[in-house]
């Protein structure tokens, strides 16, 4: 068994976590609070902007749905009169300098996240630093900054923190890095402005998410057709996500017969890889897809999907940002 995967059967309660991973937990306990605390005194500082700044995160490793939900917020501000852009890192990408993406951005380049929210129509801009990337939006237009897979990246100052929970997961052994699936200690949660529970049953004071997803579209004609179409015969189905058995998963809820293969999260795929025999269908995410495009066969179908949030929910969000508009 791979390190990687040893260590998420651990996380999640199928082993045991090796005897080294205690000392590294506790270390990396001490220099992650120690990095907070020179934060709050300011010893390092956080650049705040004119514009009001929604930070999206989690506190664990591995797919939340915080792209769902960062898209879905998005959305919520532009139907208010407000033009959200979003700010990312651009993980998986090898774009080093501040990037503000254009309708056609390179996955290989600045990620396969930043290129999945920008195909939503909304502004996107990547690079190591944020605040950096943050003001090419501002010179764009924008006037709320989304920071998506930004709850540890303290040189942004934020006026609203959403953490997102896996709900079939949610926290495993509840240990930091690498001993559990923890970036930061529990009692991080008691600080941020809202918890958005993704399925699973929701805890006390946190806001139910689903996914939803009953279609498939080609990768190269765009027609889309329901998932249903497809029952009654073997499908196969790749995922590189956080959590590709949620995808997995899925596709059996809606009486699919699905060959799997995940790959690691961000993979990048050749057209080797998926070079399957045959010509059963092949469904991925669309963060896969977005990957795939340049050697993407007809048999290919990207299932989409939409993050369901409570109106009063969305309703409190919007009002939060327009409270703290400076």
């Amino acid at each position: 068994m791979a390190l990687a995967d040893m260590l998420q059967a651990a996380w999640y309660g199928q082993g045991r976590a090796p005897w080294w991973t205690g000392p590294l937990s506790a270390l990396y306990g001490a220099l992650s609070g120690l990095r907070r605390m020179l934060y709050r005194s300011g010893a390092l500082s956080s650049e705040r902007l004119p514009v009001p700044v929604l930070v999206i995160g989690n506190i664990s490793v591995g797919g939340t749905g915080k792209t769902p939900l960062t898209i879905a917020v998005a959305e919520a501000l532009r139907q208010h009169g407000f033009r959200p852009g979003v700010v990312s890192r651009g993980y998986g990408g090898t774009q080093r300098e501040p990037l503000l993406l254009d309708a056609m951005p390179d996955p290989a380049r600045v990620g396969d996240e930043p290129c999945l929210i920008r195909a939503s129509g909304v502004e996107v801009a990547v690079g190591r630093d944020r605040p950096a990337a943050a003001r090419l939006l501002l010179a764009a237009g924008c006037d709320v900054v989304i920071a998506d897979d930004g709850l540890q990246h303290y040189r942004l100052a934020r006026d609203i923190e959403i953490c997102v929970i896996d709900g079939e997961r949610r926290f495993g052994n509840s240990r930091l890095l690498p001993a559990g699936p923890l970036r930061e200690p529990l009692r991080r949660l008691e600080t941020v402005t809202f918890r958005v529970c993704n399925g699973g049953r929701p805890g006390p004071a946190e806001v139910p998410m689903k996914l939803s997803g009953g279609e498939a579209r080609g990768l190269l004609d765009c027609h889309t057709v329901p998932l249903g179409t497809f029952a009654g015969q073997p499908v196969r189905a790749v995922a590189a996500i956080g959590n590709p058995q949620r995808f997995f998963d899925s596709l059996r809820g809606q009486g699919l017969d699905v060959e799997a293969q995940a790959f690691p999260d961000h993979h990048a795929y050749t057209a080797a890889e998926l070079d399957f025999p045959g010509r059963q269908p092949l469904l991925m995410t669309e963060k896969d897809a977005v990957k795939c495009m340049a050697f993407a066969k007809p048999h290919w179908w990207a299932v989409p999907v939409r993050a369901q949030l409570p109106d009063d929910f969305l309703v409190a969000l919007v009002r939060r940002v327009q409270a703290v508009r400076h």
